[in-house]
């Protein structure tokens, strides 16, 4: 398949172009957030049924996110957080993006010592992605 060109004035394989990266925030509910009382302990939410949208060929995508994080002074409310994930069942939006802008939204709310969000996305076309971010955010190695 030869380069088609986006219109944007950016030559393309398969169809690719920068718009299709960019994750849009709007419309997306609250996380709410509850006191912690306690220190030093590990909280693992793990949801299963996660969806969105592929935002080239707008089929849906299928994975599990499973969000581990230290709490500092508030813990994530669990049913505004499933809200928040099934606001993104219609949402065009990458693998990559979809897992580290949850946690960046994740990170606001509760403001933790530390964070880690993975999802693993079912197979498609033979391959299966992961995608892990983590806060706080390392800087990245100079190549």
């Amino acid at each position: 398949m030869g380069k088609r060109n986006s219109g944007k004035g950016t030559n393309t394989v398969y169809g690719y172009g920068p718009e299709l990266a960019l994750s849009g925030r709007g419309g997306l509910p609250p996380i709410e957030t509850w006191p912690n009382q306690y220190q030093g302990y590990e909280i693992r939410i793990e949801s299963p049924e996660f969806t969105s949208i592929c935002p080239k060929t707008g089929l849906p995508d299928f994975g599990t996110l499973v969000l581990r994080y230290l709490p500092r002074k508030k813990c994530v409310e669990l049913k505004s957080y499933k809200y928040y994930l099934l606001a993104y069942r219609n949402r065009g939006i990458f693998y990559e993006n979809v897992v580290n802008q949850i946690l960046d939204d994740v990170v606001a709310a509760v403001e933790p010592v530390w964070a880690e969000l993975e999802g693993a996305f079912n197979t498609r076309g033979g391959m299966r992605s992961v995608i892990t971010a983590r806060y706080p955010r390392s800087r990245p190695e100079r190549m």
